[in-house]
């Protein structure tokens, strides 16, 4: 991790500079209205449960787990360990706006907190640092032996204190080291998805989700991290990042407001095909939204003054 100051050698100027301008936006709007932003904070705090319960193999569908979260309903053929893990990864969630709040530097103490909340029920060691040796399967690496948790997570967490380069990179960066060291028996991704999300929130930034339909990617991504080359990791972090942003903008509707592409490109040369392929290949501003791209109308614009026919 260079100590550049604000380097951003490892994420690409275009989109970085998009993140820059969208954040600006943002910023000049606050304060937020503050029903909306609760509308979208809920919304945000059920996608990022089901897909980082997904990623990790939770069966609970989108709409199942909005059932447990907000009616408290027991799914009929889903275990108990699943339930637990949507209501408890949702409590750590909602947990994170206090605690970036209360302007708390990262610590151990808010670490074991966030995991105690996530494994409550499910894990005897919940909240505590794992006392015996680990193997992953899959993985190039062993996690370091027991002993060295505590002082390798110590160094983590006084790098992310001290960390003078972009945020995007600090965030990607306390992901992947995380995983690295896998301080935890057990639950240490969905640890450092909240953590990665902390940060984000303390730092001003909108909370980001990780995808289940993009998993592959997210451990192909830390796999190259664990080679050394964090470089698409950063990517693939600034990418969710952006699409955050997007959403929240879209909460002042007007020119922000997002629209499904088929809607967007009525008044325009462009077809619906068309504008997915330059969605898909990150040229059009856009965000998936379930199955359906959405765009917006400034974004429509930017893109037309850039590339336009």
């Amino acid at each position: 991790m260079s100590n550049t100051n604000t380097s951003t050698s490892l994420i690409q100027e275009s989109i970085l500079s998009r993140i820059d301008e969208k954040i600006q936006m943002l910023n000049s709007k606050r304060p937020l209205p503050a029903d909306a932003v609760e509308k979208l904070n809920r919304e945000y705090c059920l996608y990022h449960t089901y897909h980082s319960n997904a990623i990790e193999g939770n069966t609970l569908t989108l709409s199942e787990t909005k059932l447990v979260l907000e009616e408290g309903i027991t799914i009929s053929g889903k275990s108990l360990k699943e339930h637990l893990e949507a209501t408890n990864n949702a409590k750590a969630f909602d947990l994170l706006e206090d605690v970036a709040k209360s302007n708390k530097e990262l610590d151990h103490v808010v670490i074991q907190q966030i995991h105690e909340i996530v494994t409550a029920g499910i894990l005897e060691e919940a909240g505590k640092y794992r006392t015996k040796n680990v193997r992953i399967t899959g993985a190039i690496k062993t996690p370091p032996d027991w002993p060295k948790v505590i002082k390798l997570m110590d160094e983590l967490i006084n790098k992310i204190g001290q960390s003078n380069i972009h945020p995007i990179e600090t965030a990607a960066f306390l992901h992947h080291r995380f995983v690295e060291i896998h301080p935890f028996i057990d639950g240490n991704g969905r640890v450092a998805r909240l953590l990665t999300n902390l940060y984000f929130i303390s730092k001003n930034f909108p909370p980001i989700v990780l995808k289940i339909e993009n998993r592959r990617k997210y451990y192909r991504f830390l796999k190259l991290a664990d080679n050394g080359n964090i470089s698409p990791f950063v990517h693939f972090i600034a990418k969710a990042l952006d699409e955050s942003i997007t959403m929240y903008l879209s909460i002042f509707g007007g020119i922000d407001e997002l629209l499904p592409l088929k809607e967007l490109g009525k008044d325009t040369t462009y077809s619906q095909e068309y504008l997915s392929l330059r969605a898909r290949q990150g040229v059009l501003d856009a965000v998936k939204i379930g199955r359906v791209w959405h765009s917006s109308k400034r974004a429509l614009r930017e893109y037309k003054s850039k590339y336009g026919r």
